[in-house]
């Protein structure tokens, strides 16, 4: 095999997954899985050949507890490493796998002193060399002294690939309290480490947040490999959900986005790492460092990669999602509907602003809770309505602190004609004017981790050409991408088609999946800027279900999907009472 250098100058490293979960999943047992390389190779071996028929092409030796804290006679430290590389060896066999001396961490609290840490590291990394390997990985460490110390000296001794992998939680800080910025900025600069990255610890989601705060500029190989997701506990027993369409989701957005070694840690399994190798592209190269983001919080809307594994091909397309915040405190139906997103891996979710001059739960604060729950890209609308300069840009300073840095910003609805006695509108400014604003928070404030942005379009406004105007004075003061009010016709669809021709905005067609006839008639009566013709409101029976009914909004979508897919860069879902649970169906390829 060519070394795994100029394997990685062409090609995404695709390795096994978690071998201790997946062993007691397997076998039903709280055993040390490190033992059974003596006590049951047999398991070990299977486990092995799993991962390798299913694809992965870097495996790791079954060790990842294997040093003098966990083992308490030395021999059988050596023992056990050399037991679990015959038995990865013979897995591998003739197929073209690289094998890798696994090193689990060896933490503060088993031994304190820094330099006993590094002779234990030392030791048993010279065990591995010993066997003949040229590849070893220190995983879910926390804080990098003794391992960088480590790798020096044996890097000294005889020459091997260093892999060294962090273990972070949701918010980017270390065991240790360390936070991700700093253990890269002090593993780059050591050039006796040839690859760094992340594993354990947090699920997929939160994992693409942590990478995407990186600066796009290191030069080593980036190793990622996140949970399934997070344990549940059942009958005393730590159970992963298989969540394993989602993961690919992720992982194939980590490797878009750069990361150059990627696998499975706790709670993946070969079905994950097989899928992992039919729906991810393996000959990508890494993104250039000037068409990345080097910004924290949730990815920028203009970044998202776009795969999907349900048999649809999206790539290419954005596809995002509206949840109305509640009218009330009760966030309970929002936040099933953002799970049920987060599962479908949508690129994007936005809360309105108060629409219709209606009291809803603030849609940055909601965005907020969202994003820290779930872990999902999301957007909160900002209109003008009910707030002045001041209050926008000190409500853009708490979203940046928050992570939050795409706004999809709005003119807004009129305060109702009942409440204009009491309650007074601002519109300091319009959305033209509140792009501006944020333009020169970008240039002033947030060069380094400026807010993405972008506007609406009303693609039913009676002189097109003034709303053509319009999308061009907003792409102007740095709008990047447009949502459409909700099109359920041909003529809605070449209205937008002439948009994009004329503009070469970035449109995102909405979708609105009406539920019912009596659904259909209020937003025809009393919704303005939608139009709902007599023959879309025909299509739905005057005394249908709640299925039947469901079933013609869904089926309607779909032929605006149709009709759109040509030109549009993506699609606006708007789901009335936030029924989110009917996007599968819409993408689902067997009701085209």
């Amino acid at each position: 095999m060519k070394p795994i250098q100029e394997y990685l100058k062409t090609k995404k490293l695709l390795t096994d997954g978690s071998f201790g979960t997946y062993y007691a999943e397997k076998y039903q047992t709280d055993d040390s899985p490190e033992q059974a390389n003596l006590t049951h190779p047999e398991r070990v071996l299977e486990i092995h050949r799993e991962y390798v028929e299913a694809g992965a092409k870097l495996l790791r030796t079954n060790t990842f507890a294997v040093n003098s804290v966990h083992v308490s006679d030395p021999e059988q430290v050596r023992t056990l490493i050399h037991e679990a590389v015959r038995l990865a060896r013979e897995a591998i066999g003739s197929h073209e796998v690289y094998l890798a001396g696994d090193i689990g961490a060896i933490s503060e609290y088993q031994l304190k002193d820094s330099e006993e840490k590094t002779q234990e590291y030392i030791q048993i990394g010279r065990m591995f060399l010993d066997e003949g390997l040229d590849i070893l990985l220190f995983e879910t460490v926390s804080t990098p002294d003794c391992v960088l110390d480590a790798i020096r000296t044996l890097k000294k001794e005889r020459p091997f690939y260093a892999m060294v992998q962090y273990s972070v939680n949701q918010y980017g800080y270390s065991g240790a309290g360390l936070s991700v910025r700093r253990l890269m900025q002090e593993t780059e600069s050591v050039p006796e480490v040839d690859a760094t990255g992340f594993n354990c610890g947090i699920g997929p989601g939160h994992m693409e947040q942590i990478v995407r705060r990186l600066p796009m500029k290191h030069e080593k190989p980036l190793v990622i490999m996140p949970n399934a997701g997070y344990p549940q506990y059942v009958r005393n027993r730590v159970r992963f959900a298989d969540n394993t369409d989602y993961f690919v989701l992720k992982m194939a957005d980590l490797a878009a986005f750069g990361a150059d070694i990627i696998g499975g840690c706790c709670g993946t399994n070969p079905k994950y790492i097989q899928k992992m190798a039919e729906h991810i592209d393996r000959h990508a190269t890494r993104p250039h460092a000037s068409e990345t983001v080097e910004s924290g919080g949730t990815p920028a809307v203009q970044d998202a990669s776009f795969f999907r594994t349900n048999g649809v091909e999206k790539r290419g397309k954005l596809y995002a999602v509206e949840l109305a915040p509640p009218l009330n405190a009760n966030d309970e139906t929002i936040m099933d509907a953002a799970h049920l997103l987060e599962q479908a891996g949508v690129d994007v979710v936005t809360f309105p602003d108060s629409p219709s001059g209606r009291t809803r739960a603030d849609s940055i604060l909601m965005a907020e809770k969202v994003l820290q729950e779930t872990g999902l890209c999301v957007m909160p609308h900002i209109c003008c309505r009910d707030k002045n300069a001041i209050a926008i840009r000190s409500q853009m300073l708490g979203a940046q602190i928050n992570g939050i840095r795409n706004m999809l910003v709005v003119t807004g609805d009129p305060v109702p004609m009942m409440a204009r006695e009491m309650v007074k509108s601002v519109f300091h400014f319009d959305s033209v004017g509140l792009m501006k604003i944020l333009r020169d928070m970008n240039e002033e404030i947030f060069p380094d981790k400026p807010i993405t942005y972008g506007g609406a379009i009303n693609q039913g406004r009676r002189n097109l050409d003034v709303e053509i105007g319009r999308v061009k004075k907003k792409m102007a003061e740095g709008a990047s991408f447009f949502f459409t009010q909700p099109v359920f016709g041909a003529e809605d669809a070449a209205r937008v088609r002439r948009i994009k021709e004329e503009t070469g905005a970035r449109i995102l067609c909405g979708i609105m999946p009406l539920v019912s006839r009596r659904n259909a008639l209020f937003m025809k009566n009393e919704m303005t800027g939608i139009a709902v013709t007599d023959e879309i409101v025909a299509q739905y029976p005057e005394n249908a279900s709640r299925a039947e009914g469901e079933a013609v909004g869904v089926r309607i979508a779909r032929q605006v999907i149709r009709m759109t897919e040509d030109f549009a860069d993506g699609y606006y879902f708007s789901f009335p009472f936030n029924r989110v649970y009917l996007l599968e169906r819409i993408l689902r390829e067997d009701e085209a």
